[in-house]
């Protein structure tokens, strides 16, 4: 099996948070090779702090899917999971995530409190980090110095 990456979709979603004024993250979620769910940051647009690109693709994913567990789904973000959404995807028993950029200030994976080491965590995905992690950096950088 060639591995095939979906992280320019996740790229393109977060390019779109961007332009919509929200922190550029997006994600992508994949079925059977399938895309079943993308979205950028929605936090402000939304007024709702949850809205974050991972927890958005999966309630889309599991609405889709009808059911609450994505055993057999990869998970494309352009950001190290924030502890909220790493929560969220242990919760949806997501089977691969792949996550660009870390983030040293509020991620919850590689940083901070590494939810996935927890005794109290049910399921651990297999987790594959860096992937587009260059041009993850290069447009959050662009975007906290446009408002600085």
């Amino acid at each position: 099996m060639v591995f095939r990456s979906y992280m320019d979709i996740a790229l393109a979603e977060a390019e779109a948070a961007a332009a919509r004024g929200e922190i550029p993250v997006g994600a992508v979620l994949i079925h059977d090779g399938s895309v079943i769910a993308q979205a950028g940051n929605r936090t402000r647009e939304l007024n709702d702090p949850t809205a974050h690109a991972e927890m958005l693709v999966i309630r889309a994913a599991c609405t889709t899917l009808g059911q609450e567990r994505l055993n057999d789904c990869d998970l494309y973000v352009t950001l190290e999971p924030c502890p909220m959404c790493a929560a969220a995807i242990s919760n949806a028993r997501i089977g691969r995530l792949y996550y660009g950029a870390a983030d040293p200030k509020s991620g919850g994976v590689g940083q901070g409190p590494r939810i996935f080491s927890h005794a109290q965590c049910h399921h651990v995905p297999e987790i594959y980090d860096g992937i587009g992690a260059g041009p993850a950096q290069d447009l959050l950088k662009r975007f906290f110095a446009a408002r600085r």
